[in-house]
């Protein structure tokens, strides 16, 4: 699914209102994509609906990963390419 929005935190919350309204929730075996940093909050939102994964195109905050790191989720940013930065969740990521 892919939502836009001026800000990314309505983007999100879009996306997960549109998984909610169409039964898709958990979305356990899905990943997020954030266009910009990614903070706790955005964290915070994906844990609840279930996503393990989160990508942004920035660098999280210290926030987002500590809640990464609490949760077990897999925190990946600076994404370009086939380049990236592991913050949180080694294990969820197979190398190429």
């Amino acid at each position: 699914m892919l939502r836009e929005d001026v800000g990314r935190h309505n983007a999100l919350d879009k996306l997960i209102g549109s998984a909610l309204l169409s039964e898709q929730l958990p979305l356990s075996d899905r990943t997020v994509m954030v266009s910009g940093r990614s903070s706790f909050e955005i964290m915070q939102k994906c844990a609840i609906a279930g996503v393990p994964i989160v990508c942004t195109v920035s660098a999280p905050s210290i926030s987002a990963v500590s809640v990464a790191e609490e949760l077990k989720m897999t925190l990946i940013g600076f994404l370009r390419g086939q380049r990236f930065n592991i913050y949180s969740g080694l294990e969820r990521v197979v190398p190429a």
